[in-house]
């Protein structure tokens, strides 16, 4: 079960939500003509359709749509089984992945209250059963486009240090603490650097902690 008895402070309270608001939806007009180049070279590189969506469970485990662009392509082998990720992963879509332009699209998630822009990483619906009581609780906020645990490691580090640092991250959150977070993203993402894997490919899948 999620704590809804969590420590909200009055900037979580007050200020976050319109503050993601502002930023995301200003994002989405000035940011217009890169999403056009990017659409187009997805389009022409890795195939249609351009973005790709998933459903990811988020405040309080309410499922919803998350928006990305495509990075891998829809290659098949003899049987009409898809290839591995690493096969279909090409240079372009690791050059997404590392400058985490793919995540662009989740600004509209931001901007409808789905996301915010700092907040543990939304993963995927089979996981909820595995969390536990203490993990359960990184969906007693929104998720973020980055968080704690993406400038620190991303899939570079185990599941339990991403988890332990949402935890970190939750406990109280603060504006000093989310612009660090969202200054240090869009740095390390310009330097292509610690915010992914060496390989940019899909993390293991979480199988559930060892108690």
């Amino acid at each position: 079960m999620v704590n809804k008895d969590r420590k909200i402070t009055l900037y979580e309270r007050y200020i976050k939500r319109p503050q993601d608001i502002v930023i995301s939806a200003g994002a989405l007009i000035v940011l217009s003509p890169l999403f056009l180049v990017l659409a187009l070279s997805v389009g022409r590189k890795l195939g249609r359709p351009v973005v790709f969506s998933q459903m990811r469970p988020g405040l309080n485990e309410k499922l919803f749509r998350i928006y990305k662009f495509r990075t891998m392509t829809n290659e098949k082998d003899g049987n009409g089984n898809l290839l591995s990720d690493s096969l279909r992963l090409t240079k372009f879509g690791r050059f997404l992945r590392s400058t985490s332009m793919d995540e662009l699209p989740e600004l509209w998630n931001i901007l409808k209250g789905e996301m915010s822009f700092v907040g543990p990483r939304p993963l995927l619906p089979e996981y909820l059963t595995r969390y536990n009581e203490a993990q359960q609780q990184r969906h007693s906020v929104r998720p973020g486009l980055t968080g704690l645990a993406q400038i620190s490691g991303r899939n570079a580090i185990s599941w339990e240090s991403k988890f332990n640092l949402d935890l970190e991250y939750i406990e109280k959150i603060t504006f000093m603490k989310d612009t660090i977070i969202f200054f240090t993203t869009i740095y390390k993402a310009a330097r292509r650097k610690g915010v992914s894997s060496k390989t940019n490919e899909t993390s293991e899948t979480f199988k559930g902690s060892v108690e």
